[in-house]
């Protein structure tokens, strides 16, 4: 693609498509075409891959999450495809507004529109409620796919900067209602299946509890992302990680409200456009039954224990 199309949520600062394509060696257009023709005829080769037609956009940010790397983004293709099909309770929604509307009402999930000076798009996750039940934690779960498809179709980034403002939740109550499988598995689809790199994730709260939920997250991801988590006890520790000026005016920044940014979102996501999209690529799944034989690989399985630990660059 000549250049990414405007969006109404998602901003790219001038020159941040060619920067970020030159810190993988994509900045050559032979180079970058001949990397995405490999991946164009890698997936019509393989039979158990059911979607043949994945847009060269597609390709091209899978291309960006893999650092170039055609063979790494044949496995990221591979996986996702595989875990739509062994996890399809992940992608069974595909309209936030109305089909998440309990979730809606006690969280928010927000990028926001400005992205750091190294090209790492910031991503708010407020809960605003004490009562959170072990089902809204999982359409939280379900939420998360949604954005990450999102993303996929529409941001251009070198990663992600995760902020989880826990102020308003009972922390001891939370970690009671988590299922570590599920949470273990929503991190599997978020990092190894759409390639999310995570550059640092923060939690912000002065809850004696959040150090019980440090370490859960840690004993289910890799040491290499496990040291990317921060606890932030107040909103000046966290300026001293996140550039405070894009943050939302409730975090002493200069954007809109985090309420505002939510809702327009929220409208996004729910477009008659998205939810199309959403139907269309939670169909892109695996046909088991006409993989290779010996090509299966165990991390795929949605069962406990079958997870081996998240590893990503």
């Amino acid at each position: 693609m000549e250049s990414v199309p405007e969006n109404s949520i998602l901003k790219l600062p001038p020159g941040a498509l060619e920067k970020i394509r030159k810190s993988y060696n994509l900045e050559k257009r032979e180079r970058l075409e001949e990397a995405i023709k490999l991946l164009e005829d890698w997936i019509q080769k393989q039979n158990h891959i059911i979607k043949k037609d994945f847009s060269r956009e597609y390709l091209e940010r899978t291309l960006i999450t893999c650092k170039g790397s055609v063979e790494k983004a044949k496995k990221q293709i591979d996986r996702l495809c595989t875990m739509k099909t062994l996890m399809p309770k992940f992608f069974s929604k595909v309209n936030v507004k109305s089909e998440l509307q309990k979730l809606l009402e006690i969280a928010s999930v927000t990028p926001l529109p400005i992205m750091t000076d190294d090209y790492y798009r910031v991503i708010i996750v407020k809960f605003n409620s004490k009562n959170i039940t072990s089902d809204l934690i999982f359409q939280y779960f379900q939420y998360a796919v949604i954005i990450n498809e999102y993303a996929k179709a529409h941001d251009y980034v070198s990663g992600y900067i995760g902020i989880y403002d826990f102020r308003d939740v009972n922390i001891f109550d939370l970690v009671s209602k988590l299922n570590p499988v599920e949470l273990q598995q929503c991190a599997s689809i978020i990092i190894e299946g759409y390639g999310a790199r995570v550059k640092s994730l923060h939690l912000l709260t002065n809850s004696k509890g959040i150090e019980m939920l440090v370490n859960i997250c840690k004993h289910l991801v890799s040491e290499k992302i496990g040291n990317r988590i921060y606890v932030q006890p107040t909103l000046e520790d966290l300026h001293k990680a996140v550039p405070k000026e894009i943050l939302p005016v409730e975090y002493g920044g200069n954007e809109k409200s985090i309420e505002k940014l939510h809702l327009d979102f929220i409208e996004e996501l729910s477009s008659e456009k998205h939810v199309e999209y959403m139907k269309m690529m939670n169909k892109a799944c695996s046909d088991e039954t006409k993989r290779h034989a010996g090509k299966f690989n165990e991390e795929y399985m949605g069962t406990p224990g079958a997870f081996r630990c998240l590893s990503v660059d």
